[in-house]
C-alpha cells in the first residue's frame, strides 16, 4: 500500500511574541510539527507495519519546509520518504492554496493507495485541507476517522457521528483525516533519529509544480485578543451580613 501522510510546519505557539499593539512577531518562533498532523503520520506508519507498502511524507510551504531538523523529526516517526514543496507563494497560504499544491504535488509522485491529513493544522485549525483536497484529486474524502483497517482494495474506518459510531468502507484510492484520538504518536528513539537523516527526500519548488495563480483569501491582520483585569473580592467570616454581600457581589458580576 502507497500512503501519503501530510503535514505542516507551524510555530510553537509559546515562542510567538506579542507586540503592544496586539500584533504577533514570529522572529524568534520555533518551529514545530503539526500535532495533529503527527497523528496522520502516526496512521500511516501502523497501516504499513501492519500491511506492507511505503509510507511518503509530505508538505508545503515557504522557507520552513527546508528546515533539516523538521524533515528529520518527520522522517524519524516511520516514512520511507518525505517531499517538501517550496515556493514563496505559499507563506501564509490559506486551505484552497494549500490543498491545490498538495494535489499538484500529490499527482506528480505518480500512483498511490491513500492520503492521510490530520484533522486541522495546529495554527490556524480550518479543518478544510483533507476535505478540499479529496474534492480536488477526485476521490472519496472522510474525515473525523478513528480507528482504520485495511480491506482488499479499500479501507473500513470507523469515526463517531452524533454519539454514534459509524462503520464505512472506503474504496481505494481515497483520501482521509484523521481524529487526533486515533492514536499515541510514538516518540523516535536515538536510533530513528540517525536513520532518518540517510533517509531519501525531494526538494521540490514552485516551478517543479502547478501552484494556483490565484489567492482566495487575504489576512488582513492577526492580533492576540486582549487581556482584561480579573477583579479580585475577598470575604471572610460566615455571617449572613458577610454571606449577603458575597451574593450581591455574583450577581453584579453576572449582570
Amino acid at each position: 500500500m502507497k500512503i501519503i501522510a501530510c503535514y505542516k510546519i507551524v510555530p510553537y505557539e509559546q515562542s510567538i511574541g506579542i507586540a503592544q499593539d496586539g500584533s504577533l512577531n514570529f522572529d524568534k518562533a520555533e518551529l514545530m510539527i503539526g500535532q495533529y498532523d503527527l497523528n496522520a503520520i502516526e496512521a500511516g506508519a501502523q497501516l504499513v507495519e501492519k500491511c506492507g507498502g511505503e509510507l511518503t511524507a509530505l508538505t508545503v510551504g515557504s522557507q520552513e519546509v527546508e528546515n533539516s531538523k523538521m524533515r528529520k523529526g518527520v522522517l524519524s516517526r516511520g516514512p520511507a520518504n518525505c517531499v517538501t514543496v517550496c515556493d514563496p507563494g505559499l507563506k501564509d497560504a490559506d486551505s484552497a492554496t494549500t490543498s491545490a499544491a498538495l494535489a499538484e504535488a500529490i499527482k506528480s509522485r505518480g500512483e498511490f493507495d491513500l492520503v492521510i491529513c490530520g484533522e486541522g493544522s495546529s495554527d490556524i485549525y480550518a479543518q478544510q485541507v483533507g476535505v478540499q483536497l479529496g474534492e480536488r484529486l477526485g476521490l472519496p474524502c472522510i474525515n473525523g476517522v478513528t480507528e482504520i483497517t485495511a480491506g482488499e482494495g479499500c479501507i473500513n474506518v470507523q469515526r463517531n457521528a452524533d454519539g454514534e459510531t459509524e462503520t464505512l468502507c472506503i474504496k481505494l484510492p481515497a483520501v482521509i483525516s484523521v481524529a487526533s484520538g486515533i492514536n499515541v504518536t510514538r516518540v523516535p528513539s536515538m536510533k530513528d533519529i540517525l536513520a532518518a537523516g540517510k533517509k531519501p527526500f525531494a526538494a521540490l519548488t514552485g516551478a517543479d509544480v502547478a501552484l494556483p495563480g490565484e489567492r482566495y483569501t487575504e489576512t488582513v491582520s492577526v492580533l492576540a485578543p486582549q487581556h482584561a483585569a480579573r477583579p479580585c473580592k475577598i470575604f471572610t467570616g460566615d455571617s449572613e451580613e458577610t454571606l449577603s454581600a458575597f451574593a450581591a457581589a455574583v450577581n453584579a458580576e453576572l449582570k
